[in-house]
């Protein structure tokens, strides 16, 4: 269904040192890093796409985050979540939501929320009951 999602960051090396950590607990592959762009990308599975992509934004403007706007990564299990959200925590996101059924989603929708260093909204999420 994508091609890729593009986040849009203000200080590159801090939303690396953020993301890496979390694509690698996710099991998502780096793409490529550019620090000359600055960007970076990520991809899972065999394919080249979808891709997820942060950076700083095209146009040398500010980043702004925008309200209702939300990533959501997908977990292969609940434990997963939780390491996931706790590293984003521990690498400077902040909280929107703790790691957690949602039966107001769907009976086996777990899921955790967070900001990154630059207010992007993240979801970590799993559809599947625990084992």
């Amino acid at each position: 269904m994508f091609s890729h999602i593009f986040v849009g960051v203000s200080d590159f090396d801090r939303a690396l040192a953020f993301y890496e950590p979390l694509m690698s607990a996710l099991g998502i592959q780096a793409r490529f890093c550019d620090t000359s762009r600055p960007w970076a990308g990520w991809h899972s599975g065999d394919g080249a796409r979808p891709l997820f992509l942060m950076g700083v934004p095209h146009n040398q403007q500010a980043h702004d985050p925008g309200n209702g706007q939300m990533v959501a990564f997908l977990a292969p299990n609940r434990e997963t979540v939780r390491i996931v959200y706790d590293t984003a925590i521990a690498n400077g996101g902040y909280c929107e939501g703790l790691p957690g059924l949602r039966p107001q989603y769907h009976a086996d929708y777990y899921g955790a929320y967070v900001r990154d260093p630059d207010g992007n909204k993240l979801c970590f999420v799993c559809h599947t009951p625990e084992v």
